[in-house]
């Protein structure tokens, strides 16, 4: 059961990620909410969704995929001459990496964890 909430949280962050992204410019105060939502959902993918030998893999992927979104989002003059679209691909980078950092922190530091106690 644990397992499918945090499937589903995944599925829904992403989703949520690349729509907030594309909405941003447009929904204002909403912004604030969807964001917070979006870290919440990235809370609850770490701690339910990725366990085992899983987390290795799951954390270099985060880590490409941070770094990635990072610097994509960073490109704020790159992409502000970017017509018509350069807007929402930023909003994108920026929504990817709220949902993602949260996530990867948390499954980092059970892995931490689990270190520390000799598993």
């Amino acid at each position: 059961m644990e397992k499918q909430i945090g499937n589903y949280s995944f599925i829904v962050g992403v989703i949520l990620a690349v729509v907030l992204g594309l909405a941003a410019p447009k929904l204002g105060a909403a912004t604030a909410w969807l964001w917070s939502l979006l870290i919440v959902l990235g809370l609850v993918v770490g701690f339910l969704n990725v366990s085992g030998k899983e987390t290795k893999e799951f954390l270099l992927v985060t880590v490409s995929l941070v770094v990635v979104a990072y610097a994509g989002s960073a490109q704020i003059t790159s992409w502000s001459n970017v017509q018509l679209i350069g807007p929402y691909i930023k909003g994108i980078f920026d929504s990817i990496l709220a949902f993602v950092v949260p996530a990867s922190v948390v499954v980092g530091l059970k892995d931490v964890w689990g270190l520390a106690r000799g598993e």
